[in-house]
Formats: C-alpha cells, structure tokens, sequence
C-alpha cells in the first residue's frame, strides 16, 4: 500500500475491495492482511446478478469466515435494486445486515432524486442501529433523464456540487457521507466545499491548520478556489482577506506544507488541514518563526525543537551534546531510566521517571533525525491492525538489560 501505490495509510481510510472468492479461498487471511497492512476498511460488494461470488447470502458467509470487527466492514450494494427490498420495515435480512457491517454502501447510478429516496429509506431503516451509511453518486447531469443514451453524459463540477450539497441535507448530521466516483481534484474539491456551512457574507470557511500529532498550527480561511487548489497540488492553500486572492503558504517564504488531509468539524462549519509543516530553515507556520501562531511551543515539541538546535550547535558543556556522540552511554541511560519507570511508585515519581525516559527517548530519535509527527504515524498505523502479538517479553532483551545495569552498578 505504501510502497506500490504511495498511500500514506497512517492518516488516509483505505478501502480493500476484496473479492468473496478471495476470502473464502484464504480463510478471510487475506483480508487481515490487507488491515494489518494499514487499510481502514473491508469492502465486500453485494451483486445478485453474481450469485455464487457476489449474492448476499454468500457476502454474509463470508462476513463470517472474516472474524472481524463490524465497524471493518462495508457491504457495498452494486445496484439500489438489490438494497431496496432490504429496506422494508419487516425486513428480517435489513436487520441482519446491520449487524455484520458496520458501513452499508450503495451505488446510485440515476437521477438524483432516486438517490434522495434510497437515503430517506436507508436512514429510515436502521434510524435505531450504529450504522454508517454511504451513497456512491454517479456523475450524472442533473438535467438530463437517467436513459442508456445519456448516462454518460457527465455534469459540470459545478452542477455535480450542487447535486450533493442537496444531498447531503438529506443525509443529515452524522448519519453518513456522500462518495464520488473518480473524481478530479475540482470535483472533488468544489463538492466538498458544498457541503460546509458559513454564515460570513464572503462565504470563507473558517480553517484550523494542524500537524499529524492535531496540534493547532493557524487559523486560517478557506474558500472553494483554494480548497480545489489545496486538492489539485497536495498543498496547504488557503485564502487571504488581506491580499483577496489564493495563499499558497510558502510560495514565498519556502515554508510549504504537505496536506494529508481535510476533515469537517461535528457541525459542519469549521474545516480542519492536516499537514506536514516543511521549512528549509525551520518548519515554522508562523510569520515569526514559531512552529505555531501561539508562540513559542511547550511540553514534548520544546524538547524536540531544543534537541534539534543541540544537534546543530551545542553550548559548550552539554549534556545532550555528549549523549549525541557517545552511542554507548545513551543506550546505558535508556535502559537505566526503563528500568527506574517500571520500579517508579506513586503518582509523582512515575511522572519524574517518564519524563526522564521520554527525553532519553527522544535525543535517541534526534540523533536518527526522527520527529515525533513520525512517531505518530507509526501508533497510527498500528491501531489498523487486527491481528495482535503474544507481546512475552523477550528473554534475550532482559538479559541484555541486566548485563548493562549490572556493569553501570559496578562502575558506580
């Protein structure tokens, strides 16, 4: 996932379609696999007109040779065809379903006011179960009947963004989400901005910019050019009231920022960045030069921005300066301050101890040229996975441990 297709898994929700020959003929490994490698989510695509690979009674079987949490899994529905007769109130297979997948997914490829339906319907149906429910909308002109001749006939950016703005309020708050098909960066841009609230007369979005670690680097404004722009370079861009056009954050100053991703606040109104801020200089996102536009940082992102300056130019005397250089006794005081947090007792001198351990830890990844937003992509990536080890500890790691402790108890 990382290597063959670039997706950085720790921060995009992947989404494995797999086959349910693929599971079945694995054992549902292959599907472990792919969300032990990163992905978000299971997909397995319901189609009656493929009964033995795709029918749901087989889509179900499968479920269960997966063993995997429900809310891993999507049921994508191929046709609303084959999801409608699911929706009626006595339906035995709509509740069932339900309790399988903790996403149900359906491909609407006709007007958009059928697709409107088959939302009130769906939201109708499980109102009472925590299901997360997805239309998948066809570029379809909106002005135009849903006939063999002019399916596909695409609509404009602008005409599909107002297809799933109405969309989307019917939807509603929390109760799902609206996917596209392929979308280009201005489609998928300009339909995004369509769906966020602003009660400003210039129809700016209110944006907060954060780090991988959802640090708050900014407030900043949006507009639906910069979103698409944001989009179409894999950049921060935002838009500047001062100057009234498109900000490109460090066209200028060579200060850029790499965007994982966007996300909405709980009520819509508030858009939030991810980045990566860079910085030939120093990663700084504040005109004077802080990381942050509240100044100077404070706890673990002092320490990091200290370590790094030690690393560059220590004062005479430094202590990290002698760790950087002598490998042997920085592993000595790791394994020294471990030992001192697993014996710690009482509140206090646990926080005493780890304080320790973490600035130990955190030379040793200086020195590696590691960042904590690094260290945060691994946790993330590690909370994808399903498939967990004994975690015994490791008797030649202990003894190793005791032969250092033991040689430092003697030099001292």
């Amino acid at each position: 996932l990382s290597i063959g297709l670039g997706l950085d898994v720790s921060v995009v929700d992947v989404e494995m379609v797999i086959s349910v020959k693929d599971v079945m003929d694995s054992d549902g490994c292959v599907a472990c696999g792919f969300l032990d490698a990163g992905c978000a989510f299971i997909v397995l695509e319901v189609d009656e007109k493929n009964k033995d690979n795709g029918g749901l009674e087989k889509v179900l079987e499968a479920i269960e040779i997966m063993r995997l949490p429900r809310e891993r899994i999507v049921l994508h529905f191929l046709s609303m065809g084959d999801l409608e007769p699911l929706l009626q109130n006595d339906s035995k297979e709509g509740k069932e379903i339900s309790s399988k997948a903790g996403t149900i997914s359906v491909f609407c490829s006709s007007a958009p006011e059928s697709c409107k339906d088959i939302i009130i319907k769906m939201k109708n149906c499980w109102s009472d179960e925590k299901v997360r429910l997805v239309v998948q909308l066809a570029n379809y002109s909106s002005d135009e009947k849903n006939t063999s001749s002019n399916r596909e006939k695409k609509s404009t950016p602008q005409e599909l963004s107002e297809t799933v703005s109405k969309l989307s309020k019917s939807m509603g708050e929390d109760n799902g989400s609206i996917s596209l098909v392929d979308p280009t960066a201005e489609e998928l841009g300009l339909c995004y901005a369509a769906c966020i609230q602003t009660d400003r007369e210039d129809g700016l979005f209110t944006t907060v910019v954060c780090s991988r670690g959802n640090e708050a680097l900014g407030l900043v404004y949006s507009s639906k050019e910069s979103v698409v722009a944001a989009l179409q370079s894999g950049r921060g861009v935002y838009y500047s009231r001062s100057r009234s056009s498109l900000w490109r954050k460090g066209d200028t100053s060579g200060r850029h920022q790499t965007l994982h991703r966007l996300d909405l606040d709980c009520d819509g109104d508030a858009l939030r960045f991810t980045v990566t801020q860079n910085g030939a200089d120093i990663p700084a996102f504040c005109h004077l030069d802080y990381y942050t536009c509240w100044g100077a940082p404070r706890g673990l992102r002092h320490l990091e921005d200290t370590l790094r300056q030690r690393l560059e130019d220590a004062p005479a005397g430094s202590y990290t300066k002698r760790l950087f250089e002598d490998e042997t006794l920085l592993r000595d005081k790791l394994v020294e301050e471990a030992q001192e947090l697993s014996e710690a007792e009482g509140r206090g001198h646990v926080a005493e101890e780890l304080a320790d351990v973490l600035y130990f830890a955190m030379v040793r990844a200086a020195k590696a040229g590691v960042s904590l937003d690094d260290a945060v992509v691994e946790l993330d990536k590690r909370a994808r996975k399903v498939t967990r080890r004994k975690g015994d500890s490791k008797a030649f790691r202990i003894q190793a441990g005791e032969a250092i402790l033991g040689k430092r108890g003697n030099e001292g």
